[in-house]
């Protein structure tokens, strides 16, 4: 059996240069699947240029249209759909987001079938592919270059004009520069876990959370924060990491214990609408606020982070948030403001790493796709099939019914 995997360039303004399946990857699947064929896209800006492809015998051309399956990583141009066909990629709609609601109903018109990578998840619900590992390492580094250009201590280079990790670790010996100031990384999954990553590559100690609260050190330290330890039932009763799931809004926010002995907070932790915020803008005038500069990597904005009021760029990372007006002003303006780094496409930065990490999670979905979906893995990520939006997304039928020019 043939199956042909049409690698889309990205159409996004600005373009993504990361992609779903670098060229050893590709090459990888053909010889693990029989009878499966993987096409390239000719694209300018794509981390792995066309070369790389057609080195290692893959044809790249333009028109990739005859494929079963179109790949790519970002939401597609609505001018760039072609009827009937299957896709896959961040379509960023299963929260109703305003700015793609056209994009799906696109889709159904279109008759098009679209797997969404976000919902791509394993029998206990666990998500198999993201890019949030490359999330928190591109901003745990852009958290210290922020605070190294704040307070004048080193100018790191920034990660987008890094070829990849390996040169981004050659910038790592600068932070030896850090006065001994406490840095606060919250949450527990993937992003966290790249976060923690750089900062132990960087050789700064961490320390456990009693310690960090009630010590003070010779040198620069952090510690993890798991959302027990910033929150905790109204009513009193013991802590329930299931329970805090489900009901969020029957907790409060501890997190002002943190706020008088944190330099650096690192934000990584998922966040729910209904859960408390870290802390209020009100807090930020509190004499003992201590916190100067934040790495929001969650970037949600006028979420968890109460400063975090609109996201940034990749080519302008920062903003700074003054604390006795509540205003946004241009970045390291004066030292008593806070600066924020709030970019909303970390992995971009790395882009060639992030794509290599992506495509080895694939392993978990290409099976599944090229073959029979026995665990149901395609399935469940699909949201709309030959013009209907399959029964688990239903919920999306008002989203899409309403007209595109509403706001």
């Amino acid at each position: 059996m043939s199956f042909t995997i049409g690698l889309l360039r990205e159409g996004k303004t600005p373009p993504d240069k990361r992609v779903p399946l670098t060229p050893k990857k590709c090459l990888e699947a053909q010889e693990s699947f029989p009878g499966l064929r993987i096409v390239v896209q000719t694209s300018p800006v794509r981390s792995y240029t066309d070369q790389e492809y057609r080195d290692l015998g893959l044809e790249v051309r333009d028109d990739i249209s005859d494929c079963d399956v179109l790949m790519g990583v970002k939401e597609v141009p609505v001018s760039q759909l072609i009827p009937s066909k299957t896709y896959l990629f961040f379509s960023h709609t299963v929260k109703k987001q305003p700015a793609n609601r056209k994009l799906l109903q696109e889709v159904l018109r279109q008759g098009i079938t679209l797997i969404d990578y976000e919902l791509l998840t394993n029998a206990r619900g666990e998500r198999i592919v993201a890019f949030g590992r490359y999330a928190g390492i591109v901003g745990a580094y852009n958290g210290l270059l922020t605070y190294g250009r704040k307070h004048g201590l080193f100018q790191l280079k920034p990660a987008h004009e890094c070829v990849d990790m390996d040169d981004m670790q050659e910038e790592f010996f600068k932070v030896k520069k850090l006065p001994p100031i406490k840095m606060a990384v919250t949450g527990s999954g993937r992003v966290a876990q790249g976060a923690l990553e750089v900062l132990n590559r960087m050789g700064i100690r961490r320390v456990s959370v009693y310690d960090y609260l009630y010590h003070d050190f010779k040198e620069p330290v952090y510690t993890q924060l798991c959302s027990s330890d910033y929150n905790r039932r109204r009513d009193g009763r013991v802590w329930d990491t299931t329970d805090f799931h489900a009901n969020p809004q029957e907790y409060e926010s501890t997190f002002g214990l943190f706020l008088p002995v944190t330099d650096l907070l690192i934000a990584c932790a998922y966040w729910h609408p209904a859960a408390p915020k870290l802390f209020e803008e009100a807090d930020t005038r509190r004499p003992d606020f201590r916190i100067n500069t934040i790495a929001d990597v969650t970037c949600d904005v006028n979420g968890s982070v109460p400063t975090t009021k609109r996201s940034t760029s990749i080519a302008d990372p920062a903003f700074d948030y003054n604390p006795a007006t509540g205003e946004l002003e241009p970045p390291y303006s004066r030292p008593e403001n806070i600066t924020e780094m709030a970019v909303d496409n970390l992995p971009c930065e790395l882009p060639r790493n992030a794509s290599r990490d992506f495509g080895r999670l694939l392993d978990n979905v290409l099976p599944h796709l090229v073959g029979p979906d026995a665990e149901g893995i395609i399935a469940r990520a699909t949201i709309a099939k030959g013009g209907r939006l399959l029964p688990r997304y239903q919920y999306l039928a008002d989203y899409v019914a309403e007209p595109i020019d509403a706001h």
